[in-house]
Order: C-alpha cells, then structure tokens, then sequence
C-alpha cells in the first residue's frame, strides 16, 4: 500500500505499479472535481488478503474520518462494489476512476456518498455482459506516477484477453486494451521534463502491448529509448511466451534496457501449469532464461509463484520449489494461492489454505537464499545507481537495492563500487567519494 503526495487529494494505493500509476490519474481527477476533504483508495484484488486489506482501511477511514468523503476504485471495488457500498463508501469503476465526472454526485455538485450514475450503470451488468462487448466504454489512456518518486511508473496497458484459472483480473479490468505510442511518449517526455531518468513501463498484460492496435511492446520500447534524456528503461511482469526476438534482441543488447526481467511463471510443475491455463510449460522457461543469460549474463531474474495451487501435491510443489534454482530466480514475488469468486480454479480440489501458506514460506526462504548468494557476488563490483529522493537508496541495473555511505543528488545517476550486504541490500560508494 503507498500513500500518495501530500500537496493534493489523498489518494491511497494498493497492489501493483499499474495501481502506483494510475493513482496519480485518480489525484487530478479529484482535483479537476474540485471536491475537498476526500479520501480515495485504489484498491487491489489479486489476492482476497489484498482485498480484506481494502476493507480494512475503508472502515477505520469511516471511523476515524466521518465528516469525509471515502471512495473506493480498483480491481477490489469493481468486484465487490455492494460490500464497500454497505460499507458506506462511495463506489468509482476501474475504468472511471481517472474522470472528474465520477467525483461529483448527478447534479454535478461534490461528491456524496452515493454512487455517481457512470459507476451504477457499470455495476448494473453482470461480467459476462461486460467482457463480451469487447472493448469497454472507455479507451485506455497512459497511467504517469508522480513526482514523488526517482523512478516513473508508467502504465501502458491494463486487462487481459487470457483466461487463467486462478485469476479474477480480466473480472476487474475487462479485456486487454493499449495506449497508443504516441500518448506513452507524450508521457514519458513529462516524465523526463521533471527530471525522471529512469522509466518503468507496467500494465496487467504487459507482453500483450499493442495486440489491440497492430503494434508490439518492442516497437514501444524502440521508441521510448528514442527519447533524449531517457537514461534508463525497466519493464514489469511478462509473460515468458510473450517474448519475441525482437524483444528478446532489446532485452539482451540494449544498455539502456535493463538487465532485470520479471517473468510471470506462475509454478514449476507442467500439470499446474496446464491446469492454470497458463501458455507456457516448464521446460519453456528454463530455456528462456538460458537463452537471455547466456546473451547477457548480468540479467538478474524476477518472477511470479503462487502456492498451493488447487490440486498441487508435494511432488508438483517440489517443481515449482527447484524452479527457484533452474531458473536462477532472484527476486521472487511468492504468495499463497487465494481463492476468488468466479473463477474456475475455486471449483477445483483445494489443499487448504493452511498448506498454501506454508509452501508459500518454503518458497520464499528458498528464494531468499538465493538471492542473498547472489547479492554476495555483486561485492566488490561497480554499477550505476539511480539515486532516490532520500538521497541514500537506490537500485543498480540489474535492481539490487544499493544505499549509499554518503548523500548523492537525489534523481541522479552516479557510478559506486558495491561494499556489503546488509540482508537484503548492498552497501555502496560512489566513485567520486572513494576518488576513484
């Protein structure tokens, strides 16, 4: 969860970078409304912890804060609008939430506690109405984050036309839609104007940029490194069956691309994977991420895991958890499988949520291990660290996170020698301060 900028509407965050993005759409928009002393969260569905968290917050807001205005957007909201309505809060649909209109009550007047007419007529048809139009009402535009950040988070792309098991996203966000390169551009180059040199392009679907338009991801990220003043580029979470030669040749040969890719693999074992409805396989991935090591050996390697997985057993667990070590996967993003209504994988045998967590723990342990060895090798190297707005942290290329002996500029890009690691950081210097 991350709170937004103080100098505006108060905006609070959920979940995924997209979310990150796209809150700072939410902050104008209530700004635009011209409405005061409101709350908006951004919520997340991705798990039900995620949206028991939501809840939580909307009510100790009500509590706490009677004489506000508390709204609820997001994947959770657009789920479960009547549960957040009975709460007493006010409901604004995914697709809604960057539009001023949907601040106001009918009448055009501040909002209120009831919900505004363009978010009852989108809660008014079932999902299934919903997806089977196809595109929705409203078209994708660029999700920018604020200033607030280093780093710009930009959102390129949101839903999914994919129809994995376990997964309630295409429920919350509809279909897969992109902008259009010319809007990231426009974007980005705000981005770079306020002195963000690196820019992390995100969306529900990344690897699916542009399959509603003609274009590509790679012809987006061409065009974005195109830019003067972008001296950095990172992507989120894709798909492994996604990547292309020619994004597979930007990945592996271009500097300014990071060597940091995060893979959604979701398990290691093929009969989960099948069950999913995921579109890769096992065997697929580890070759994947052989591919991009041997091409660029300094990639560091993130991905997506889920738990106990209906139907997993120790021998399907067991392959996900060796899957940590065949594909070198350094960051890990791990949690528990969580059932969400609608989807087909709540009709499948559970294991029970007991055992979900538990696999859980034993794939992050695994995986923190391996990436403290891998930490440990970085000792004694040099990088270039994109300095944060404290002034001490930062991350490297390949995304270890650095803090730094000495203050540096703030927004900068310094080279360092890497001293220690500290749990989960490295120590860092920068070369001017060592003299080197």
């Amino acid at each position: 969860m991350s709170v937004g900028v103080t100098d505006g509407p108060e905006v609070v965050n959920f979940g995924c970078r997209l979310n990150i993005a796209e809150g700072e759409a939410v902050r104008a928009a209530v700004r635009a409304a011209g409405v005061r002393d409101t709350i908006v969260f951004n919520s997340c569905a991705v798990t039900d912890e995620a949206v028991r968290q939501a809840r939580q917050a909307v009510r100790r807001a009500l509590r706490e804060r009677p004489e506000a205005t508390v709204v609820v957007t997001g994947c959770a909201a657009e789920l479960e609008a009547e549960r957040f309505a009975a709460l007493g809060a006010r409901v604004v649909r995914n697709d809604a939430k960057g539009l001023a209109a949907s601040y106001h009550d009918k009448s055009g007047a501040s909002t209120s506690s009831a919900r505004t007419d363009l978010g009852d007529r989108a809660f008014r048809q079932p999902f299934a109405l919903r997806l089977s139009k196809g595109r929705p009402a409203f078209p994708y535009t660029p999700a920018l984050s604020g200033a607030d950040h280093a780093r710009a988070f930009l959102g390129v792309q949101t839903g999914c036309s994919h129809s994995c098991t376990f997964c309630a996203t295409v429920l919350a966000r509809g279909v897969a839609r992109s902008a259009t390169i010319e809007a990231v551009m426009d974007s980005a180059r705000t981005a770079i104007d306020r002195g963000q040199r690196e820019i992390i392009l995100t969306g529900v679907d990344l690897a699916s940029y542009g399959d509603d338009s003609g274009t590509t991801l790679a012809e987006l990220v061409e065009a974005l490194l195109a830019l003067p003043g972008l001296d950095r580029l990172r992507l989120s979470s894709l798909d492994p069956d996604r990547i292309d030669d020619h994004l597979f040749a930007l990945l592996t040969q271009e500097a300014r691309l990071m060597p940091h890719v995060h893979l959604s693999l979701q398990a290691g074992d093929d009969m989960i994977l099948a069950r999913m409805k995921r579109r890769h396989r096992r065997a697929e991935a580890v070759a994947l991420v052989a591919r991009l090591k041997a091409a660029r050996p300094e990639i560091a390697i993130g991905a997506d895991l889920i738990a106990g997985f209906p139907t997993e057993d120790e021998d399907m667990f067991a392959n996900s958890l060796a899957l940590i070590d065949d594909c070198d996967i350094v960051f890990g993003h791990i949690f528990p499988y969580s059932p969400r209504a609608g989807t087909p994988a709540t009709r499948m045998p559970q294991v029970g949520r007991g055992v979900s967590r538990d696999r859980a723990a034993k794939l992050r342990d695994v995986n923190a291990r391996r990436r403290h060895g891998w930490l440990d090798t970085q000792t004694g190297t040099r990088a270039t660290m994109l300095v944060e707005r404290d002034g001490r942290t930062g991350h490297a290329e390949n995304f270890a996170a650095l803090t730094l002996a000495a203050p540096a500029t703030p927004g900068s890009i310094v080279p360092v020698r890497i001293g220690a690691r500290d749990g989960d950081r490295l120590a860092a210097a920068t070369l001017e301060d060592l003299g080197a």
